[in-house]
């Protein structure tokens, strides 16, 4: 036997439908051999010769036991049913068979007020009765033997081998259907089957959804994880061959003036001093590489602890403000902090920190001598909303869209981009703000600055104080 499921809902389908028609064939063999029709028939031909009796007889169940008897026998001649007087009492007073037929067991109370009965004889014989109760109470019972019909002569009946016929052409029709049902629910299952089994190469394709609706959903969700797949491979190389990247240069430079070093090439003290320097710098590019990578590997599982707090916004900014004062004066940079009274905010202060001094630090490398960065801070609904805007060169057009994408670095040349870090510190940014139920969002034209927003709602999005991974 097959096991394809193509195959067992085919199967299915026809044994549900053959069983079917076989419990129908046993139910109709079962009324027909129970006939009634032939009751009904049995029923009005005993309630005709009753009318007739009564008619011609009037007072019939008056008349005394001697004349009552010969009545009733003569009846039962002329129209071959057995006839049957019962005192109000429910005694038998009189019947017309007592002496060729086996006696009855008697009527019950609860039959009396029914027209038609059916009694038993003393040998398990049954007997159909239309019953007439008389204005003295008696009970006049014309009956006769419940009609047979032999299981041979039902088969051979005109009506059963018409059914014979329709149920085999319809057990015919339905097969067909059932091949037509199956096939329509399993070419779709297959074409997944097949479509899966071409999952890991770069060249596999949408499925296009058929069969029912379940099918489709399945076909839709299928084709949404193939495509979240090919897109998290995609990512992995990129990811892959940026971290390589990044580390080709330190390591270059590492291995350089380390053979310098070994090789006796660096033969001054300056020249040493100076390899050593580059070397150790180099190596603190790399740890700083590998921080940010742990950091964003520990925010994107969802294990990275926030030390949620109240915390006092204004005062977070103003510490960023004062920590890049220094530096902003030495690069003709005004940094200013504009800011009315917020509510309280629920976050990680030393996350918050980071985003903020990444934000700031973005906008000092890129913004000129002369110009300014300003930090605005104002609460906006359920949310308090933080904008860092600079005077800079901002950012193209075509960059934006990718602005916050790991190891994106916008065009090096432009001015003040001569530090560049491994492009992952908005990526991060955008994971805290994420972690704090925030967004993180950029509007920049060139030559007129850039200014970066960040959203922070007034309440804490989750009691937990592990970041919950983000759904992709």
């Amino acid at each position: 036997m097959s096991t394809s499921l193509r195959s067992r809902l085919w199967l299915s389908y026809a044994l549900v439908v053959l069983a079917a028609l076989v419990l129908t064939a046993v139910i109709l063999i079962l009324s027909l051999l129970r006939s009634p029709v032939a009751y009904r028939q049995t029923y009005a031909r005993l309630e005709a010769v009753q009318e007739l009796l009564l008619s011609s007889n009037p007072g019939l169940t008056s008349l005394p036991p001697a004349s009552l008897g010969p009545v009733l026998r003569s009846a039962d001649k002329t129209f071959n049913v057995r006839i049957l007087v019962y005192t109000a009492e429910r005694t038998l007073a009189a019947d017309s068979r007592a002496s060729v037929s086996p006696a009855l067991t008697g009527i019950r109370r609860a039959q009396v007020s029914r027209s038609t009965i059916l009694l038993r004889d003393e040998t398990g014989g049954a007997w159909l009765f239309s019953v007439s109760k008389q204005p003295d109470g008696k009970l006049l019972l014309v009956g006769a033997p419940r009609p047979r019909i032999a299981i041979l002569a039902l088969l051979t009946n005109d009506i059963f081998p018409s059914f014979v016929v329709a149920g085999l052409a319809a057990l015919a029709l339905s097969l067909l259907a059932a091949f037509g049902l199956a096939r329509w629910i399993g070419a779709p299952l297959q074409t997944l089957v097949d479509a899966s089994r071409r999952m890991p190469h770069a060249d596999a394709r949408p499925v296009t959804p058929s069969g029912p609706r379940e099918i489709q959903d399945l076909t839709r969700a299928f084709n949404d994880m193939s495509a979240r797949m090919q897109a998290s491979q995609k990512s992995q190389r990129e990811f892959v061959a940026n971290v390589s990247h990044e580390l080709k240069t330190p390591l270059t430079s590492i291995q350089g003036f380390a053979q310098a070093l070994q090789d006796g090439t660096a033969d001054t003290d300056e020249s040493r001093r100076h390899a050593a320097q580059v070397i150790q710098e180099e190596a603190g590019r790399m740890h700083r590489l590998v921080l940010d990578l742990l950091d964003l590997a520990r925010l994107d599982a969802g294990t990275a602890d926030l030390q949620r707090a109240p915390l006092d916004l204004p005062a977070l900014l103003h510490s960023v403000a004062e920590k890049f004062d220094p530096q902003a004066r030495a690069a003709g940079v005004t940094i200013r902090v504009e800011m009315a009274a917020l509510p309280a905010v629920t976050g990680d202060g030393d996350r918050l920190a980071q985003v903020f001094t990444n934000l700031v630090d973005n906008a000092l490398a890129y913004t000129p001598a002369g110009g300014s960065i300003t930090l605005r801070a104002a609460a906006d609904g359920s949310t308090v909303r933080v904008e860092v805007a600079d005077t800079g060169a901002g950012i193209p057009a075509d960059a934006l869209a990718h602005i916050f994408d790991r190891f994106y670095q916008a065009d090096p040349s432009r001015p003040g981009g001569r530090k560049h870090g491994a492009g992952l510190g908005l990526a991060i940014a955008r994971e805290i703000a994420a972690a704090h139920g925030g967004t993180i969002s950029v509007r920049s034209e060139p030559g007129a600055g850039s200014t970066f927003t960040v959203s922070l709602p007034l309440t804490t999005p989750e009691a937990s104080t592990v970041v919950s991974k983000r759904k992709k």
